[in-house]
């Protein structure tokens, strides 16, 4: 979420919640996600949770033209492949990092890692035939079709398992970390074992939330970055 607002130049005010920092079960912050997860964004009279949801309320309302695509076509690829990583790659992927990352050895399920390796190589291959034919997955333009996926691959390259050899995908993720919001908001220490993700916790506030993306968000302007701030009560 945070990257779509940096891409579209939003301004926005960001409070730090949820895992260690708390706050998820607040009643103010219920009122907000009933579900007690993050993120949720407030823009005006608007708010909202779900994080695919809110990027395409982003380019809907803020990103036309651009993040969103105006052509039929290039809209439609977009939706496909947000749909798509959702569905098929996020279940895979999360399965390897928190059992990997966020588990203690002894609660690792090392079947459903091994399954999981086993089935990405043949979704990923869909992806790269995708991209064969263009640069983005919604066609010559970088659209949100890109940001969601590009969020978890960003995650899986940190991650100590086999991967497959997808040459189109490297090429995408190559031009995603050409891009200032992604390096500012994604690349950022993941680990790739309980101790690494321990001893990768900077003493920062900022850089934690920005690393966990434990992120509740309201856009406003004019552009600026504001420190993290607690809820409202």
């Amino acid at each position: 979420m945070v990257w779509a607002l940096d891409e579209l130049g939003l301004a926005f005010k960001r409070h730090t919640v949820g895992g260690g920092f708390g706050g998820v079960r607040e009643p103010s912050y219920l009122k907000m996600n009933p579900n007690g997860l993050v993120p949720v964004l407030q823009d005006g009279d608007i708010t909202m949770f779900e994080s695919n949801a809110i990027v395409r309320y982003l380019a809907a309302r803020y990103g036309e033209g651009s993040l969103r695509p105006s052509e039929p076509k290039a809209l439609a690829l977009a939706e496909q492949w947000m749909e798509w990583q959702q569905l098929n790659v996020v279940p895979l992927i999360s399965t390897i990092f928190w059992n990997q990352v966020r588990s203690p050895p002894a609660q690792r399920n090392d079947k459903a890692i091994a399954e999981s390796n086993a089935r990405l190589p043949g979704l990923l291959a869909i992806a790269d035939q995708a991209l064969k034919s263009s640069q983005w997955f919604a066609g010559d333009s970088f659209t949100f079709g890109d940001i969601v996926l590009g969020v978890l691959y960003w995650r899986y390259s940190c991650l100590d398992c086999p991967k497959p050899d997808t040459p189109n995908i490297k090429r995408w993720f190559a031009a995603l970390k050409e891009r200032p919001a992604y390096q500012k908001w994604i690349m950022v220490q993941v680990g790739s074992n309980p101790a690494e993700w321990t001893a990768n916790e900077p003493p920062d506030p900022e850089r934690i939330a920005r690393r966990r993306g434990l992120t509740g968000c309201r856009a406003s302007s004019p552009i600026r970055w504001p420190a993290p701030a607690s809820l409202p009560a």
